[in-house]
């Protein structure tokens, strides 16, 4: 096990690790700016086949940029937490201040969650006790190491202590719950519903990134025509094979708009040779029997429930695209599993939406259009809408919420000499 990633076995260790991070992060204010100077550097130096390998890394190296982060701190905290300045408020000041620590529960099916949500604690001058799914403490731990490598002068390491334990070790889990001043917990809607029900102090903030699916959609002009088809195929293909599809900002369904000027199978055919190269560039190297076993059910499932229906895949369960007709998104498969669902209007699937989806990601041709569509699923409970291609590209506000702001504290100061 990497030296980055504590093996917990007692309340006591947890205890005491949050009693230094607290202490730590009291006698050592940081700014914004001192964060993003290191996460930068961090960053950079996740380079190498070693690091290629994880998912997720490439877009782990764009969020820990300065010309990402900046903007965020910026609009989340007001102008002055890149310096820890106050900043006028008319006759007020203002300044963010740490909530003290951050306690992580980052979901297991994310390489990169446990590093993208101690970042977002770390940017409002937290400290951060994060428990590390058993699945990825290598993965952790090897991004954590070059953290080591880079921070020599402790400046951000000091305010972290990245755990792992079993999940039912419930002892552990109430001792981490007890001693945080906040939480972002992440994960499926068991995990989140066990979490929440821990010991918190009565004054944690908690943020939660709960269960969430996400779909795409395209207009009748815009894959009807040729001219940009295959381009809009491979960015689709991108965002499916990312995360394996396991991600909320996964698309597990496309709907597309019919159109009186251009066959679907043409259509399906451009989309398969894009998954195709995609599968090429970047095939699965492993693959668990479960998810194997659902992707073979997935195909002939659909195939026999409706003659209409037509599948095209590859001759292993890499990658699967199931066509039919209708508005209900079917029950996600994942492992690259893509429903190629055919609508009479975009708005059909968009108003069935009842919260679930996270993001929509759309290729439309005409900007009024977008427009409306846009509305309605924000109506409809849809927090993102973006680009195909973009679907994974990691901002603020996520799922509806800022990201660092939950986190501090905005307090107000009116001078007395006023």
């Amino acid at each position: 096990m990497s030296d980055s990633v504590r093996n917990i076995d007692s309340p006591q260790e947890i205890t005491a690790a949050a009693r230094a991070l607290r202490s730590h992060a009291l006698d050592r204010p940081i700014s914004a700016s001192q964060v993003i100077e290191v996460l930068e550097r961090w960053g950079n130096s996740l380079t190498g086949p070693a690091f290629d390998a994880i998912p997720g890394v490439a877009f782990l190296k764009l969020w820990l940029r300065r010309g990402t982060l900046e903007p965020i701190v910026a609009r989340e905290l007001g102008l002055g937490a890149m310096s820890g300045d106050w900043w006028e408020d008319r006759s007020a000041r203002l300044r963010s201040f740490p909530v003290g620590v951050v306690g992580h529960w980052p979901a297991a099916n994310v390489e990169i969650q446990p590093l993208l949500s101690l970042s977002c604690a770390l940017l409002g001058g937290n400290a951060c006790l994060v428990r590390i799914p058993t699945g990825l403490v290598a993965q952790s731990g090897h991004i954590l190491d070059r953290l080591r490598s880079i921070d020599v002068d402790g400046t951000l390491l000091g305010r972290i202590f990245a755990a792992t334990f079993d999940h039912d070790r419930m002892d552990l889990q109430r001792a981490m719950a007890s001693a945080v001043d906040g939480a972002m917990i992440w994960g499926g809607a068991e995990a989140v519903t066990q979490i929440r029900s821990l010991p918190f102090p009565h004054w944690a903030r908690i943020a939660i990134f709960g269960p969430r699916l996400s779909v795409a959609a395209m207009d009748a002009r815009t894959w009807a025509t040729g001219e940009h088809r295959a381009s809009w195929c491979q960015r689709l293909a991108r965002d499916v094979w990312q995360f394996d599809q396991q991600a909320c900002s996964s698309p597990q369904v496309l709907f597309l708009e019919r159109s009186a000027n251009g066959g679907v199978a043409e259509f399906v055919e451009g989309l398969a040779e894009a998954f195709r190269t995609e599968n090429r560039v970047h095939p699965r190297l492993e693959i668990e029997p479960a998810l194997s076993s659902a992707i073979c059910l997935s195909r002939a499932s659909w195939l026999l429930a409706d003659e209409a229906r037509r599948g095209v895949f590859s001759p292993g369960p890499d990658w699967t695209i199931l066509v039919g007709t209708g508005s209900q998104i079917p029950v996600p498969t994942q492992g690259r599993t893509l429903c190629v669902l055919v609508v009479d209007s975009l708005l059909e699937p968009i108003q069935t939406f009842d919260g679930m989806v996270q993001t929509l990601g759309l290729a439309i041709s005409d900007d009024a259009r977008e427009a409306e569509l846009a509305r309605a699923a924000g109506r409809h409970g849809v927090d993102r809408i973006v680009k195909l291609g973009r679907m994974h590209v990691f901002g603020s506000p996520w799922d509806g919420m800022d990201l660092i702001r939950p986190m501090v504290r905005l307090v107000r100061h009116i001078p007395s000499g006023d």
